[in-house]
């Protein structure tokens, strides 16, 4: 990144190794950043918290009523699925449901 770059992250905190980061802001090898997650959240690396060249958000991405609805509705079209031995249409590894395991927990269930 350049000297005028500003880091935004507001994804996933493992993305972002912060002991380098902190050792960037501190350098002024960028220009600043903004963070809303972290690597090992909820702590933050040392010395993250006195660089004045971050902004520190306590992980509300996603606060919005109307994101937190459509969490609320995919949880629970998720689990409503899952109790008709359907496969869940948000499931991230959907391989799970071609298993031995599994086909066995459904038929014991």
């Amino acid at each position: 990144m350049k000297p005028t770059a500003y880091l935004i992250n507001t994804s996933r905190g493992p993305l972002i190794d912060e002991k380098a980061l902190v050792k960037a802001l501190q350098e002024k090898r960028i220009a600043g950043a903004g963070l809303d997650v972290y690597e090992n959240e909820p702590g933050l690396a040392p010395g993250l918290m006195e660089c004045k060249n971050v902004a520190l958000l306590p992980h509300l991405g996603s606060a919005s009523r109307e994101t937190r609805d459509k969490m609320a509705t995919i949880a629970s079209t998720n689990a409503l699925s899952l109790l008709k031995k359907k496969e869940a249409p948000n499931t991230v590894n959907p391989e799970v449901y071609h298993t031995d395991a599994y086909r066995r927990r459904i038929r014991a269930s």
